[in-house]
């Protein structure tokens, strides 16, 4: 590790093949504490390379427990956090949306690194069970339509990094690599990144994949369509720019879609909105990015996947979907 951190450190950059193995390393615990958090350090001073990107996501992807849920025609709505915007749980609250409306998500998620409150913190305060039994998961796609992948459960080889990720407490490129390694392979996706450069990362890797895909990032700094601006959408299809008008709706305030401090804070909002009973402009950010997600899958405008979604949120069938999993893992 010493020979890699003195290259880094003199602006080398790494293989694909070099970053995998790195990773491999650090799974079998071959490096210690201070040497990984030196490493994670290299890239929060500077960017990632697109080889870099992709010998890591291939290291996870290696490592990981595989589920089998190609039966599912599923999506994951993922962002990579890290966008200091406190935003409540909304790639979250509509990945239920998305499957009131009968898409099937198989969301991977994690606990809160660079926020207050992570997809894995509020789905566990409301009592959802945190499984990687493939019966139960494939139960849970049948009845609810969704299922949670806690990441931990899957990506065994990073446990021993996880505490030095809490202990940093900021983003690292784990959080790049969160939405790209979900251990479902899902052929569908819906990725909210927090930079243009990471969009156009996105972009590169997943040209060339056989997923079904759509990578959001707000021009305002969001890691998914906040509908405070203009977003930015790459797609299989298309690069373009999307405004809330394109659906019929106004710009937003910031604070419109402000997160809460606290898990509970968060659990509450995600509760009002779930029961309908959420502001005009949450409602709006939730369905407008869940409509995305059923258009990507369904192969519809984006138009369409907005109203599938509003149906899905205000006929409570999003609802159904979050009580049938609580119900599950009773």
């Amino acid at each position: 590790m010493k020979n890699i951190l003195n290259g880094l450190i003199n602006h080398e950059t790494l293989e694909s093949e070099e970053a995998k193995q790195i990773l491999v390393n650090i799974s079998n615990q071959m490096y210690n504490q201070s040497q990984i958090a030196s490493f994670l350090t290299v890239f929060m001073i500077r960017s990632i390379t697109l080889e870099e990107l992709k010998g890591f996501r291939n290291a996870l992807l290696e490592l990981c427990v595989p589920i089998n849920l190609n039966d599912f025609n599923a999506i994951d709505l993922c962002g990579t956090g890290g966008d200091g915007k406190n935003t409540f749980n909304i790639s979250t609250l509509a990945s239920f949306v998305t499957a009131g409306a009968g898409v099937h998500v198989a969301k991977h998620g994690n606990y809160g690194v660079s926020s207050s409150c992570g997809s894995s913190n509020v789905m566990e305060f409301l009592g959802i069970k945190f499984s990687s039994d493939e019966d139960f998961l494939k139960r849970a796609m049948d009845k609810a339509g969704i299922c949670i992948l806690h990441a931990p459960l899957f990506h065994p080889a990073m446990k021993h990094v996880a505490p030095i990720r809490r202990e940093l407490g900021v983003k690292t490129f784990f959080n790049i690599l969160g939405p790209m390694v979900n251990p479902s392979f899902p052929k569908n996706q819906m990725v909210g990144v927090f930079n243009l450069e990471l969009l156009r990362l996105y972009g590169y890797l997943y040209q060339n994949t056989d997923k079904n895909y759509s990578i959001v990032h707000a021009l305002d700094g969001y890691d998914e369509i906040s509908l405070t601006g203009k977003t930015k959408v790459i797609s299989n299809e298309s690069e373009l720019l999307f405004s809330p008008e394109d659906l019929g709706l106004s710009q937003i305030k910031q604070d419109a879609i402000y997160g809460g401090n606290t898990v509970e804070e968060a659990a509450k909002i995600f509760m009002d909105v779930i029961h309908g009973k959420g502001t005009e402009a949450q409602n709006n950010v939730v369905c407008a990015n869940a409509g995305l997600a059923i258009a990507t899958v369904k192969q519809i405008s984006h138009k369409q996947g907005f109203e599938l979604a509003k149906e899905s949120l205000l006929s409570g069938k999003a609802k159904q979907s979050l009580e049938i999993l609580i119900e599950l893992s009773r």
